[in-house]
């Protein structure tokens, strides 16, 4: 089944985006209304819908568009995982044309998850960087 990638999410599509978030440790409890918030505050964003137009894959990117962008939220629906769409998703953000002139891209993820994107010639930033977080607010 061939997959489309959007760069805009519909209504009914953002409501499945929200659905997979509540399955993921790293997004449960995110709200409709602050997912609707957040896609409108991403500088780039890439879903992959089915046939149907319903979303089985996303991720996002907030950049300056010139020296760093930053990707978030690779999620593929669980129904989904183990066809290339993860990496799908990787390669559109890779040649999306509003990236193209970024000197790096980073990403934050977690240890067993390393090979995955090392795949797809991400490689880790090294022991001089630390990712540092502070909590502005509870959800």
């Amino acid at each position: 089944m061939p997959f489309q990638v959007v760069d805009q999410l519909t209504e009914s599509q953002t409501v499945e985006l929200t659905r997979l978030y509540q399955g993921e440790w790293w997004t449960q409890g995110r709200p409709l209304d602050e997912v609707h918030d957040m896609l409108a505050a991403s500088d780039v964003v890439i879903g992959l819908v089915d046939d149907d137009q319903h979303l089985v894959g996303f991720c996002r990117v907030l950049t300056d568009f010139v020296f760093r962008g930053t990707l978030y939220d690779v999620i593929v629906d669980p129904d989904y995982r183990g066809q290339g769409l993860g990496r799908q998703l990787l390669d559109a953000v890779a040649e999306h044309p509003r990236l193209a002139r970024l000197e790096k891209l980073y990403l934050a993820c977690k240890p067993e998850m390393a090979g995955f994107y090392a795949a797809a010639n991400y490689q880790p930033v090294g022991e001089a960087l630390v990712w540092m977080s502070r909590r502005q607010r509870t959800l």
